[in-house]
C-alpha cells in the first residue's frame, strides 16, 4: 500500500465503561483527521456500585454500539459506504464488553464487504500522540490512568518495549480509591485534585513505593494502607475529620504519586535516550495524565533533560474511539488486518518479550 492512499476509517471502543465510535482519516501523508469521536459514559449506571460492574457495562455496551456509530457517521457526513475497514477494541479489558464491540465490528465489516482491524487498546493510547501531534517513532509513552500505568518505548505501530509498570494498583484507582476512604466524589482524580490544592503537602509524609529499588516498576497500594491508617489516627483522636484534615491528606498522597511518577520517568528517559534519539520526546496519556500536578513535575523533569513534553487533549487521554480508528489506521496501512477469527482478549500486553506485570485492577485486567 502505498502512502499517498486515502483512507477513512470507522473505529469501535468498549473495553470498559464508555461506549465509543469514531471516524478518522488520513490523506497521503498529511496530518489524520477527526472526523468524528462520539463518547457514551456509563457513570450513572454504576454510580451505586463503588466501581464498574462488568455485566451492567456489557449490556449497555451492546445497547449503545449501534447508537454511537450512527452518532459517529451522522457528524462526520459520511455513509457506511464511505468507510475503508472497520477497527475495533479487541482487548484488554472486561471482556463481555470487548466482545460486544468485536461482534458489532465483524457485523459491520461483513455486512459491507470491508476488512476488519483489532486493535489493542493499549495501542490505541499509545499512538495517540502520532493521531495529535504527529509525533515520529521511537518516543517514551507513559501510559497513566484508572486500569494502566506503564513506560513504553514505542518504536512502531505495534513494535512497543515496556520499561516498567505498576506491580499493583494503577494510580489512577489509587485515586478513586483515597477518594473513596475520605468520602470524596468519584471520579477520584479530580476530586483529590481539588481537596489537594487548599491542603498542606508537608503535614503527612507518606511513602514513595520502590523509589530504593533500581528500575521503572511502580507500585501505589502500599500508599493508600498508609492513607487509610493516617486517616483513622485522625478520627480517633479528634471523632472526625475535617475538610483541612481531607485536605492535608490529599495533599501527602498527591505529593507521593507526583515524587513517585516523577523519580521513574526520569530513569525510563534515562534508558530511552540511551538509544540516542534524533528528537526525544515524553508522551503522556490516560486519564492521569489531566492531573495539573503530575503534568508541571512531568514537565520540569523533561525540560531538565531537553526532552519534548507533550501530551494529547483530554478528550483524547479518557478513552475514546477515534484513537482506536487511529492506531487500526496504522496498522491497516503497514498492510495489516483480520479476519472473522478475531478474538476478544481480556489480558494481551504490547510488548510480547517482557514478564507479565501482576494485579489485576476495578479496570480490568493489567496487561
Amino acid at each position: 500500500m502505498g502512502m499517498t492512499q486515502d483512507l477513512t476509517i470507522l473505529g469501535l471502543e468498549s473495553s470498559c465503561d464508555d461506549t465509543a465510535a469514531a471516524v478518522v482519516r488520513q490523506s497521503g501523508d498529511n496530518a489524520p483527521e477527526i472526523l468524528a469521536s462520539i463518547v457514551h459514559g456509563q457513570a450513572d449506571l454504576h454510580a451505586a456500585f463503588g466501581g464498574v460492574v462488568p455485566e451492567i457495562a456489557a449490556r449497555a455496551h451492546a445497547e449503545k454500539l449501534d447508537i454511537c456509530v450512527e452518532e459517529a457517521l451522522t457528524e462526520s457526513g459520511l455513509s457506511l459506504n464511505q468507510i475503508d475497514a472497520i477497527a475495533v477494541t479487541a482487548g484488554p479489558g472486561l471482556i463481555g464488553g470487548v466482545l460486544s464491540g468485536v461482534m458489532c465490528a465483524k457485523g459491520l465489516a461483513t455486512g459491507l464487504g470491508i476488512p476488519l482491524v483489532g486493535v489493542n487498546h493499549l495501542a490505541g493510547h499509545a499512538l495517540t500522540p502520532r493521531l495529535t501531534d504527529q509525533v515520529a517513532f521511537p518516543y517514551l509513552m507513559l501510559l497513566v490512568s484508572g486500569g494502566h500505568c506503564q513506560f513504553l518505548i514505542t518504536r512502531g505501530p505495534q513494535e512497543f518495549s515496556r520499561l516498567g509498570g505498576t506491580i499493583d494498583d494503577a494510580p489512577g484507582e489509587a485515586f478513586d480509591k483515597t477518594a473513596r476512604l475520605l468520602g470524596l466524589s468519584q471520579p477520584g482524580g479530580p476530586a483529590v485534585q481539588a481537596a489537594a490544592e487548599k491542603g498542606d503537602a508537608k503535614r503527612f509524609r507518606f511513602p514513595r513505593p520502590l523509589l530504593d529499588r533500581p528500575g521503572c516498576d511502580m507500585s501505589f497500594s502500599g500508599l493508600k494502607t498508609a492513607l487509610l491508617r493516617a486517616r483513622d489516627a485522625i478520627i480517633t483522636e479528634k471523632g472526625g475529620l475535617t475538610e483541612q484534615d481531607r485536605a492535608d491528606l490529599c495533599a501527602g498522597f498527591q505529593e507521593a504519586v507526583v515524587a513517585v511518577l516523577a523519580e521513574k520517568t526520569r530513569r525510563a528517559l534515562a534508558i530511552y535516550l540511551e538509544g540516542r534519539p534524533l528528537a526525544p520526546v515524553l508522551a503522556v496519556a490516560g486519564g492521569v495524565a489531566a492531573n495539573t500536578a503530575i503534568r508541571a513535575e512531568l514537565e520540569t523533569v523533561c525540560a531538565g533533560l531537553e526532552v519534548k513534553f507533550t501530551a494529547p487533549p483530554l478528550a483524547l487521554c479518557t478513552d475514546n474511539a477515534a484513537m482506536i480508528a487511529y492506531a487500526g489506521l496504522e496498522r491497516f496501512r503497514a498492510g495489516d488486518s483480520d479476519d472473522m477469527t478475531l478474538m476478544a482478549r481480556p489480558r494481551w500486553p504490547l510488548d510480547k518479550t517482557a514478564p507479565a506485570l501482576l494485579g489485576g485492577g476495578k479496570k480490568g485486567a493489567k496487561a
